[in-house]
């Protein structure tokens, strides 16, 4: 089953992934949609300094909205700064340094800025990693997994009363086709049982996480419009370090980490994104099925709500 998944995920990005999907499903973009002053607005982008989180970045900052650069390193975080600003004539940009695997870090920072701000219009999730060996924080916690699905929840969760006072908000987190080569696997979030440990499909499992999250905060929270996109096979710094291979035979058909954006983008800003129902998954402007045909990745109702809750416990146990 998992050569027939891996095999016909393949084929399918070979057609849709690459910068000739993007081609193809641009002829039918609405060009307006993308046509709005973000004036006033507040968005934060996590993973900013560089790929498609500075892409996403650059675009709310093109239209006037207050960008919160959240990154983990100081150095390239300033640097993305000053160069967004600059291509954007926008002064409101704001950098935030924060580690998503650090989850007492990540309750203190969702709090102050809950109590600093007014508003909070749009969350974009892009942060993340693909750590290749088997790795665990401080805490005891998985790398892959801390960063990937407890960080962005906690931060997501953290962030939802200002979020749910805002009107018309959203959140978008950037997960990735490779979710459809896996089931939920709520029995080994931390991936102790994985003999030979794989990053690639922990990381795979990660992204069938952050969809099933998204889908659950939909129905808890109709205050907030979720969604979660794929960006296709994008040419970014992090596939460029943690992909090596799959980037060396693919690069001359990857897409610009623009293209790989733009999704990202449409759902954070566009009209049209929030006339979709909340809790979709979006591949170039389009929910998609969350599941290939006959593929066996469809998990019971119970087993998202028990990663919820799990989820859960896990952020009150490592909270500040």
């Amino acid at each position: 089953m998992t050569l027939f998944r891996n095999t016909v995920w393949f084929l399918k990005g070979l057609k849709e992934y690459t910068s000739s999907g993007y081609a193809r499903a641009s002829r039918s973009f609405v060009e307006g949609d993308l046509q709005v002053d973000c004036a006033g607005h507040h968005y934060m982008i996590t993973g900013a300094n560089s790929g498609i989180g500075k892409c996403i970045a650059l675009e709310v900052a093109k239209r006037g909205g207050t960008v919160h650069l959240v990154c983990r390193n100081p150095t390239t975080a300033e640097q993305a700064r000053k160069e967004i600003s600059e291509a954007a004539s926008n002064e409101n940009i704001f950098v935030h340094i924060l580690d998503l695997s650090d989850s007492k870090g990540v309750h203190s920072f969702a709090a102050k800025f809950c109590s600093t701000n007014e508003a909070l219009h749009g969350l974009v999730n892009n942060a993340g990693c693909m750590v290749n060996t088997r790795e665990v924080n401080e805490a005891g916690l998985e790398k892959n997994f801390v960063t990937n699905t407890l960080g962005t929840y906690i931060l997501t969760t953290r962030l939802l009363p200002l979020l749910a006072k805002t009107e018309k908000s959203r959140v978008v987190t950037v997960s990735s086709g490779g979710m459809l080569v896996q089931k939920l696997d709520v029995a080994d979030l931390q991936f102790e049982k994985m003999s030979p440990f794989d990053g690639t499909m922990a990381y795979a499992q990660n992204k069938r996480q952050q969809v099933v999250m998204t889908e659950q905060w939909a129905a808890q929270h109709p205050e907030v419009h979720f969604s979660v996109m794929h960006p296709g096979w994008a040419d970014t710094p992090a596939v460029r370090t943690s992909m090596p291979e799959f980037h060396a035979k693919m690069k001359d058909r990857l897409r610009t980490p623009e293209q790989g954006a733009d999704t990202a983008v449409w759902l954070t800003l566009s009209s049209a994104a929030l006339q979709q129902p909340s809790g979709l998954f979006f591949q170039d402007r389009q929910a998609v099925a969350t599941h290939l045909p006959l593929a066996c990745t469809r998990s019971d109702a119970k087993d998202g709500q028990q990663l919820m809750a799990t989820l859960e416990e896990l952020a009150q146990k490592h909270q500040a």
